[in-house]
Order: structure tokens, then C-alpha cells, then sequence
């Protein structure tokens, strides 16, 4: 039960564990969006036979090569960290998880390694059209790394496609395309690549317009804002719409993210978004006053988006939490009952002296199974997530989200109207609008993460039970080194870039 579970050694894990995925975030979704952006400024040097777009290509080829070096070193320290503090996680899914992790490491990565080499070394070692093709392939090969990945974390927000072994107390996979086609996997990868796309497209519209204020290389930050402000503008379209899916999917499998993502504690019926709105930091699961100090709303907006039809009703927090008989939705503290006949079910069944009392066990547990991770809680009001932190992360993301297809045809129309340059006030916000894209990838991941909490599963496995058999300081240890080396990681690919950027393309 999670009364017995040391909340210092949990939090200390789940710490460590935030810290690696948000210090890999800075380098994956840039890999994903300028390796792209690399195939395309190839194929235009490819086309078109013009040098500059070789010169072009080669020189984000260089800031391509720091980032995309220094994820894989993350990403290699984040899958570790499954074995090393959620063992009891990997034991009990291992069979579902490792399955497109190793799907990752056998298709994706070695395409991006195979093509990697060749694209980075390859010039004027290989043929022209061979070292495009492998520009391409190191683009696609990134793409289906991260596809594999959030196949994974789609299956952890929304587990479908297994079934629980009782013999082994283990998840176990039973149908491998339900799991890769279910809208939670899919709506993640659609929604993080072409987020990806939109940051790659502001990492090169931030470069290119400090050089237009620094009166350097102004033909080559020309041509690569119009190719990036195309793509960025397509891809920031695409975030709108897949967000509004991935936010209708949660309405239909995760109502406590949406409820919390929305700060909404009492469901409506044709109930407003928010727009902008100040939780009150001391309400509670069952308060009966207004939960917000300040809001101002969209009228039926959230049914909308949730629900895609008016006059429907969309959960709160409390009706989660406390039951909702009249939209037939269950309270918590039933599941929790439920959850702890399947748990006392399941010891009897591996404790059972007779085959008969096994098969009863076993029967008896599979009435309940489904509430198993319930079972683990204390208390209701444990099965709802941070709030606060959901909600501002999710409506800082949004904001952003809106704001960079402004930005990206305001760069498009300066360009052909031949007055960019001398907008220094768009240029000034072409170099923050980098810093905007990283606060929308992380507020991003933080909604879809802490979104989710208790759960390691959704509803199957809480975090506290996923924990390793470790001691608190010995992951505190682990956690400072970490930081350590995640700092010089960061200040040395900074070094590294901004000495490539001060340099500029060579001839």
C-alpha cells in the first residue's frame, strides 16, 4: 500500500527522472525539425546546382551534428534509468516497453547512425544524389526513433493491447498493432514531430536573424528563414490541429489530465475554456468555492473540444474523484475498493493450497483486474495530479502555440516585400522566438507527464509501486551527478554552436 512507501525516495526518482527527459527534450525535438530542414536545403542544392545552398545546407549540418551528439548521450542515460530506479516498472511491463524501444534500436537508430556518417563525412566521397539520399534517410530515421518512442509513453498514458499474467504478475503484450495504432500513440507522434518541425524552423529563423542585425551572410539567412518560415508555418498549423486531437483523445482516456489541464473541478454541460485564469493555489477536491481567483472563459468551448457536440457534459475533478451517478461515472473510492479485492485476490491466488482455490482466486480477480492499480491508493483525492502545474503548462503551451504561425508569416511577408532587414524589432523577435519555441516543447512535456500522475500506468501501476528497492541518498547522489554532467553536457554544445554560428558558413 503507498502508506508503506518512502515519498522521499519517489520524489527523488521521479526528479531525477524529470531532470533527464527535460534536459533530452532540448536536443530531441530540434533533431527531428532540422534534419528535415537539412534534406530540403540539400535537395534545393541538388536541384537547382547552386553553391550557396550547398554552403547553406553544410552549415546547419554543423549545429545539427552538436545537438543531434549530445541527445543520444541523454537518451541512452534516460533509458537506463528504467532498469536503474523504476526496476519494479520494467519488471512488471518490460514485456510491453522494451518491445518498441528495441523496435528503436534495431530500424530507426541504425538508420540514423548507418546515414549519419555518411552525410556528415560523406562530401566528395560519395555521389551527389547518394549523399542526398542519406541526408533524407538520417531525417526519416530520426523521425521513426521518436515514432517508437512515444509508442511506449502512448501505451503508458492509455494501456491497451496487453494482458495481465497472474502467474507472473506481469503485463504482458497480446496484440503489438493495437498497441502502435492506438490514438494516444498516434496522436503523440503526429503532435511532438511536427512540433519538432515548427522548433527546428525557429532555431533557424533565431540564427539567421542575428546575422541580418549583424549585416552578415544576409543571402544565406534570407533563403534559409524563406524555407524555414514555409515549413515552420505548415508544421504550426499541423500543432494546432494535432493538439486539439491529442486533447479530445485525453477527454475520451485520461478525463483527470483534461479536467486538470483546464482547472475545471465541477463537470459542465457545454462548459467554457479558459483563456486566461489564476487557480487558487488553496483549493481542494471538494471546495465548494470558485477555484479560481481570476478566469476568463470561451463560452462552450471545452464541451467542443471534448466532446466535439454542445449541450454534453465534460467531468471535473470531483465528479472523478467522488462520483458522478447521473453521467455514470464512477468515484474513486469504489475503484480503490475494487482494486484492493483484485490485490487481496491476486496473493491468495499465488498462495492458494488447492487448484480450486486458485481457480477461485484467479476468478475472483479477474472480475476486478481492471482496478488493480487502485487498489494501491489510500485515498481518493491521491488519483489527482498537480493541478496548478498542469494547468499553467498547458495553457502557456497553447498560447505559444497560437503565436508562432504569426511569426512565421510575418517572416515570410517581410521577405518578399524586401523590408526584413530593416524590421529590427521582427528580427530581435526571430532570436526570442527560439526561447518560446523551447518553453512550449517543455511546458508541453510537462502536461503530458505530470498530466498523468500517480500513474507510472494509467490507472494500472502508481509511481510509488514502480519505484527500485533504493535508498534515498543514494539517488540523491545519482541526481547531483547527473546535474553535474548535464550542465557541462549544455555549456559545452552552447560553446560549440555559438562558435559554428559566430564563424558562419564557410566557402
Amino acid at each position: 500500500m503507498l502508506e508503506q512507501i518512502d515519498w522521499s525516495q519517489v520524489n527523488w526518482a521521479r526528479a531525477q527522472f524529470a531532470l533527464t527527459a527535460m534536459f533530452h527534450w532540448i536536443f530531441v525535438p530540434l533533431t527531428l525539425g532540422l534534419s528535415f530542414l537539412l534534406a530540403f536545403f540539400e535537395s534545393l542544392y541538388v536541384k537547382t546546382g547552386n553553391k550557396q545552398w550547398k554552403r547553406i545546407t553544410k552549415f546547419w549540418m554543423g549545429l545539427f551534428a552538436v545537438n543531434f551528439t549530445i541527445g543520444i548521450a541523454t537518451g541512452l542515460i534516460l533509458e537506463f534509468e528504467f532498469g536503474t530506479n523504476w526496476a519494479n516498472y520494467s519488471w512488471m511491463v518490460g514485456d510491453i516497453f522494451g518491445a518498441p524501444l528495441a523496435a528503436e534500436g534495431i530500424f530507426a537508430f541504425f538508420i540514423e547512425a548507418t546515414f549519419f556518417a555518411v552525410m556528415f563525412f560523406g562530401w566528395n566521397r560519395v555521389s551527389t544524389k547518394f549523399h542526398l539520399f542519406s541526408t533524407w534517410m538520417v531525417a526519416i530515421g530520426s523521425n521513426l526513433s521518436a515514432l517508437w518512442i512515444l509508442v511506449a509513453n502512448g501505451w503508458m498514458q492509455y494501456p491497451v493491447g496487453m494482458a495481465f499474467n497472474a502467474d507472473t504478475a506481469r503485463f504482458e503484450m497480446q496484440n503489438f498493432w493495437e498497441i502502435l495504432f492506438s490514438p494516444t500513440a498516434i496522436g503523440k507522434f503526429t503532435h511532438t514531430t511536427s512540433s519538432g518541425f515548427l522548433l527546428g524552423s525557429l532555431f533557424v529563423l533565431c540564427i539567421s536573424s542575428w546575422f541580418l542585425l549583424k549585416k552578415r551572410h544576409l543571402d544565406m539567412a534570407k533563403k534559409s528563414i524563406v524555407v524555414a518560415s514555409v515549413f515552420g508555418l505548415l508544421a504550426s498549423i499541423f500543432v494546432i490541429f494535432t493538439g486539439d486531437e491529442a486533447a479530445y483523445t485525453s477527454a475520451r482516456v485520461q478525463p483527470m489530465k483534461l479536467a486538470a489541464m483546464e482547472g475545471l473541478y465541477k463537470g459542465e454541460t457545454n462548459a467554457g475554456l479558459i483563456m486566461l485564469g489564476i487557480p487558487d493555489p488553496a483549493h481542494k477536491p471538494g471546495d465548494e468555492d470558485d477555484p479560481f481567483l481570476f478566469d476568463i472563459k470561451f463560452p462552450w468551448l471545452l464541451t467542443l473540444l471534448a466532446n466535439r457536440q454542445l449541450d454534453t457534459f465534460v467531468p471535473g475533478v470531483d465528479d472523478i474523484v467522488y462520483g458522478n451517478p447521473q453521467q455514470g461515472i464512477m468515484s474513486t473510492a469504489d475503484k480503490i475498493s475494487r482494486g484492493q479485492v483484485a490485490i487481496d485476490a491476486l496473493t491468495r491466488f499465488k498462495n492458494a493450497p488447492t487448484k480450486e482455490d486458485a481457480q477461485a482466486a484467479l476468478t475472483e480477480f479477474n472480475r476486478s483486474k481492471e482496478f488493480l492499480g487502485y487498489g494501491y491508493l489510500t485515498s481518493p483525492e491521491q488519483a489527482v495530479p498537480p493541478v496548478g502545474l498542469t494547468f499553467y503548462s498547458f495553457h502557456i503551451m497553447v498560447m505559444l502555440g497560437f503565436l508562432f504561425p504569426l511569426i512565421f508569416f510575418l517572416a515570410l511577408f517581410f521577405t518578399f516585400t524586401k523590408t526584413l532587414e530593416k524590421q529590427t524589432w521582427f528580427l530581435a523577435l526571430g532570436i526570442m522566438s527560439l526561447f518560446m519555441g523551447y518553453a512550449a516543447q517543455e511546458t508541453g512535456w510537462i502536461v503530458a507527464e505530470v498530466g498523468r500522475q500517480p500513474w507510472a500506468i494509467q490507472g494500472l501501476l502508481p509511481v510509488g509501486v514502480a519505484i527500485s528497492d533504493l535508498t534515498t541518498p543514494t539517488i540523491q547522489i545519482t541526481f547531483f551527478m547527473f546535474l553535474a554532467l548535464f550542465t557541462i553536457l549544455l555549456i559545452a554544445g552552447i560553446r560549440i554552436m555559438t562558435r559554428q554560428i559566430a564563424l558562419g558558413p564557410e566557402e
